[in-house]
């Protein structure tokens, strides 16, 4: 008896530490793009425990690639009444608000998030790339330079920042550093066609 009660009990534990196992694959999907499988299997996570800010995270981050941002913006709310100081949950909240257009509470989010976080955050560059968009929006050029010339100094490699940079720099009458920004993105990527272009117009103010 003892002995069919101990196996029971251990295919039960082998069964659900198989199930757990393959419903911790989240972070998984999100990191290989399949937003829509990660967003359901945190939904499932955060059922099953209303507290897991884990959970909550790699939905939201799923939900905003997915381009859902008001459910994203719904969400990072939700996990935030339960942890207001997660930077994680702070930076996605603000990412859901600029996509939805709501600058000025995306900025303060963003500016909250970079007092906070580690100096190693992993999206620390993409704040400051986002913050510099929003300065765009506004007009706000030489506020957009600062910004992305962060983004770039935080993640040298990405051309499109770099393309951002000089128009940022173009747009506030610094045509020399745009340059330099646009020069640096075709270095990255020879074919992007809007630093190509940015190029030509600030080589021919140059001139």
């Amino acid at each position: 008896m003892k002995k069919f009660l101990f196996t029971g009990v251990f295919a039960f534990v082998l069964c659900f530490s198989s199930f757990a196992q393959q419903r911790a694959d989240a972070l998984v999907l999100y990191r290989s793009g399949n937003y829509p499988e990660a967003i359901k299997i945190c939904e499932l996570e955060i059922q099953e425990n209303p507290q897991n800010i884990d959970s909550y995270c790699v939905l939201c981050w799923s939900l905003v690639r997915n381009r859902q941002y008001a459910e994203a913006e719904q969400r990072s709310t939700e996990a935030r009444e339960i942890n207001s100081t997660d930077v994680r949950l702070i930076e996605i909240q603000a990412e859901s608000k600029f996509y939805l257009g709501k600058n000025t509470a995306a900025m303060e989010l963003f500016q909250l998030y970079l007092a906070n976080v580690p100096a190693n955050g992993s999206r620390i560059g993409n704040a400051y790339y986002y913050m510099g968009e929003i300065y765009i929006r506004q007009a706000k050029y030489q506020h957009a330079d600062i910004s992305f010339s962060a983004a770039v100094h935080t993640e040298p490699l990405v051309d499109y920042w770099w393309t951002r940079c000089g128009y940022a720099r173009e747009m506030a009458g610094s045509y020399d550093s745009a340059l330099q920004a646009y020069s640096k993105a075709l270095e990255l990527k020879p074919s992007n066609a809007d630093a190509q272009r940015g190029k030509e117009r600030v080589s021919a103010r140059l001139r």
